[in-house]
């Protein structure tokens, strides 16, 4: 889950709110605080891709590493001495 979806709604109603703003300076007050939520649900949705990319790569490695024969494996048990 991200958060993503909540940011966008928040700029949403930021840019709702600029709209019906009369006075210029709170409607670009409005209108930036949309542009962050905007920015910030970009970087959640970002964070969220980066991480898929890192877990698959990290199973993908295991995996690997599982296949490949193990380097002291011997077919018999080693004698005691």
């Amino acid at each position: 889950m991200t958060a993503a979806p909540d940011y966008r709604a928040a700029a949403k109603a930021s840019r709702a709110a600029a709209l019906q703003e009369p006075l210029p300076n709170r409607r670009e007050m409005h209108e930036r605080s949309a542009t962050l939520w905007d920015e910030m649900a970009e970087s959640a949705e970002q964070y969220v891709q980066r991480s898929a990319e890192r877990e698959t790569a990290r199973i993908e490695r295991k995996e690997a590493a599982q296949s490949l024969p193990r380097p002291n494996a011997s077919p018999c048990p080693a004698e005691p001495m």
